[in-house]
Formats: structure tokens, sequence, C-alpha cells
């Protein structure tokens, strides 16, 4: 049973546990978008291509001592890395303390242990959705779709209908798809969002109802407004990250190199690809990232979300 693990352990071994697979997802993180296996070879230098020993592949203790370069070659490590390897940990640490220790002292120990690691499986694919889609304005098939199927097939771990699952996977995506990606392009000619945003609320509504995925909509929209008025406010601008505009040059050599035919069908098939086509500088058709706010707010549902229905309702309805 649950009750027969202290607090201290399951928050220790959580933190732990966490942190370790907070430095795998900085290997997700570099290498799937990249198209690289996150097997083979072992974690190496950035910069110079040396193994990395265990000693100097301690999540967030080796940055600090190593001062945050590489002992190979010297050169800076980029603190994304110690910041995921935390928040890898803090993510862990706080399922254990809101979700786990929140279960009755005669929870089955093994049903204890699929509630703790389907929601860490969901907070570390969302975390490392988050820093890909910062950097390359994408997020991989592997973590939506598949954090959806995971999604349905634990339904029942949160006191869910596997028909409710899959409601609203449903209502998640064609929210985003059909007014974004289907409507906005015939009277702005491009999309409002992307496919892999929609493909984030199906995820969003496969784990946790159509309310869920309103809220992961709704919760990120307003925090994404706010950052992007912020960034407008203080640079002016949104600015694209660097390996976006790499990614278009290269798009762009491509299509130089095509025969006018090939050339058409490329456009044609990327007509809507946000990334394949430059901001022209007005602020209503600057590009900002949104599937770190999409993430953001599924944790927030996944942490805080039955407790803030539950006060809405209340509040709502005078009860």
């Amino acid at each position: 049973m649950l009750a027969d693990f202290p607090p201290w352990f399951l928050r220790a071994f959580g933190l732990c546990f966490g942190l370790l697979w907070g430095s795998f997802l900085n290997v997700v993180i570099h290498r799937v978008p990249r198209e690289l296996s996150v097997v083979r070879p072992g974690s190496c230098c950035p910069a110079c291509g040396a193994p990395i020993r265990a000693y100097d592949n301690i999540p967030v203790l080796s940055y600090l001592l190593l001062r945050g370069r590489a002992r190979c070659c010297g050169a800076p490590v980029s603190p994304r890395y110690p910041l995921v390897e935390a928040a890898g940990g803090l993510l862990s640490l706080a399922i254990v303390e809101v979700i786990l220790l929140r279960l009755p002292g005669t929870t089955p120990a093994l049903h204890a242990l699929a509630t703790y690691t389907a929601d860490l499986a969901l907070a570390l694919g969302l975390l490392a959705a988050t820093f890909i889609d910062i950097e390359h304005m994408y997020i991989p098939d592997g973590i939506t779709i598949g954090g959806a199927v995971l999604g349905v097939a634990t339904a029942s771990l949160r006191s869910m209908g596997f028909v409710d699952a899959l409601i609203g996977a449903a209502v998640g995506f064609v929210i985003v798809w059909l007014p974004c990606i289907v409507i906005y392009p015939l009277i702005r000619g491009r999309a409002g969002m992307g496919l892999g945003d929609a493909k984030l609320l199906l995820l969003a509504g496969a784990w946790f109802g159509w309310e869920g995925a309103l809220f992961v909509l709704g919760a990120g929209a307003v925090q994404g407004s706010i950052v992007s008025i912020a960034l407008l406010l203080v640079q002016g601008r949104i600015e694209e990250p660097e390996a976006v505009r790499l990614e278009r040059a290269q798009y762009l050599e491509e299509l130089a190199a095509m025969s006018p035919e090939e050339r058409a069908a490329a456009e044609e098939e990327n007509a809507l690809d946000l990334v394949a086509h430059p901001p022209d500088g007005r602020v209503g058709m600057m590009a900002i990232a949104f599937g770190p706010f999409l993430a953001l707010a599924t944790l927030e549902f996944l942490l805080f979300g039955r407790d803030l229905l539950a006060l809405y309702w209340s509040w709502g309805y005078g009860e």
C-alpha cells in the first residue's frame, strides 16, 4: 500500500528520478529535431563530439562544478541543460506532492506507481515539447500523438471513461484545427496556428476530457498573449529562433534547385507552413511558438486543474 512508503522517501525518490530523466530530455531536445537517435551514441559534447563521462553528467551538479563549460574542450554549455534537468526534478517532485501524496493511504502500491509513471511521462513529454518548439517552432508527433494514446490508455487512473478520453481528444483537436488551420487561411492566407498545436490540444483532451482541453486553450491563450505583449513592449517585435531562419534558408535553397513543376508542388505542400514563410513585420503577422503556453497550461491542469474547476463551478453557481 502507498502508506507503507514514508512521504520523505517518496519526495526524495521523485526529485532524484526526475533529475535523471531531465538529463535524458536534453538528449531528446537536441537530437530529435535533427532526426538523430536518442540511444546511440551516448552523451557527447555538442561542441567537439567527445564522449561525456559519467561523473561529468550528474544533473545540475556537474554544470555547477564545471562552471558551465565542457571539460573536454572548454566550450560554454548552454544553461538550458541544467534548466531542463532541474525542471524535470521539480515536476516529478510536484507530481509526488500534489497527486501521489493526496491518494488514500490504502491505495495499492502498483496503482500509485502507475499513476506517478503516467503523469511523469506526460510532464516530461510536455517539457521536451516546450524547448523543441521554442527552438524549432514544431512539436514532434511522437510527443503529441504518443502522449494522446497514453492518455486514452490510462484514462481509468484519472477516473475517466475510455469514451470520455476519446471525445476530449476529438474536441481538443477540432477547436484548433477547424478555426485556425481550415478557416483562418481562407481569410489571411496562412494558418493561425500550427498543426502541432492542434495535436497538443488533442493530447490535453485525451488526458483531461473536453473541459481540460478548453481550459488548456484558454489558459494558454491568456499566458501567450501576456508574454507576446511584453515582448512587443520591450523589444518592439517578436524575433524568430535562429534555427527556424536556418531551416527556412535551407528550404529556399532546395526550392531554387528544383524544376518549376517540383517547386510548384513543394510550395503548395508548404503553403500553410509557418516556418516556410518569413513574417512581414506587421504585428498581426508575427509568429510566436504557442506550444510552450499550451504545454504550461496542460501542466497547470495536471497539478491544479481539478481544484480550479471545482472552485469555478462552486463560485459560478454559488454552492
